[in-house]
């Protein structure tokens, strides 16, 4: 908790006020922090406890400013297990926002389509996940503080943000998907034998990210929405390759659409 405060202190004291909501940026989407006004922009390397981040599309600093009227917190980047980081580092950031006085959560994030329905540009409202992964980013000693040792996961993807997902989707006209996000470590794509059992299992996009951030927000009662952007199809789909390049591409292509909705959903909150 010590280095938590810490990181929440040196926030505070640059930005003053703290909003109620913040945004997460994921690969590609890191763009859209351009659409505040009066900003405010924190490299994470100057966050005491941040991590770096190091993957391409992640600019690695939190922004404060405003959009459609209001305050927001937007995260351009976050952290990976794959980069070498332990999960409770990869969720640290999430303590720290509880800490600050954060409430709402909007996860983005880039996933491969396991749907065959889906198509590379679709947006998809996660609904649930299924964790491929032993470790937790609260194993070990619980702080109390943060939130209770056991806690419930039926309801990580708040209902009521589901909802207002879904009223902004249908009132800009834009196409959202819904399903299930499977997390897998990284940072090597999935086999086709892996998607395959995805499939079987019930997930509709695979990513490599997002679901540690969902644990430690559900663990201090931070309500969640998470959106994926299918920027590919995931291994075995389509008879070709996987690469970070078409990622990023496909992210880039539908910037338009993403800001679109979110920031439809920032009106209503």
């Amino acid at each position: 908790m010590e280095t938590i405060r810490k990181a929440a202190g040196y926030i505070t004291a640059r930005i003053g006020e703290v909003p109620q909501t913040a945004l997460v940026l994921g690969s590609g989407l890191g763009d859209f922090g351009k659409q505040l006004t009066e900003k405010t922009e924190i490299p994470y390397v100057e966050i005491p406890g941040f991590p770096a981040s190091t993957v391409p599309g992640h600019a690695g600093k939190l922004i404060y400013g405003n959009l459609c009227g209001k305050p927001l917190l937007c995260l351009s980047g976050r952290f990976h297990f794959y980069e070498g980081y332990e999960m409770k580092e990869v969720a640290f950031y999430v303590q720290v926002l509880r800490t600050l006085g954060v409430q709402q959560l909007i996860l983005t994030n880039a996933a491969g389509g396991i749907r065959t329905s889906f198509r590379p540009g679709d947006l998809m409202l996660i609904t649930d996940h299924i964790k491929f992964f032993d470790t937790t980013p609260l194993r070990g000693s619980n702080v109390e503080e943060l939130g209770p040792r056991f806690f419930d996961m039926s309801r990580a993807y708040t209902p009521e943000l589901v909802e207002v997902a879904r009223k902004a989707a249908n009132e800009t006209g834009v196409a959202l998907r819904e399903g299930v996000y499977a997390f897998m470590p990284g940072p090597c794509f999935e086999t086709p034998a892996e998607i395959r059992m995805l499939r079987t299992l019930g997930a509709d996009a695979v990513g490599m990210s997002t679901v540690p951030e969902v644990i430690a927000a559900a663990h201090c009662g931070m309500k969640v929405l998470g959106i994926s952007c299918i920027t590919n199809m995931a291994a075995g789909i389509l008879n070709q390759p996987l690469s970070h390049e078409e990622v990023i591409e496909t992210a880039d292509n539908v910037k338009e659409t993403f800001e679109t909705l979110v920031k439809a959903i920032l009106k209503q909150l």
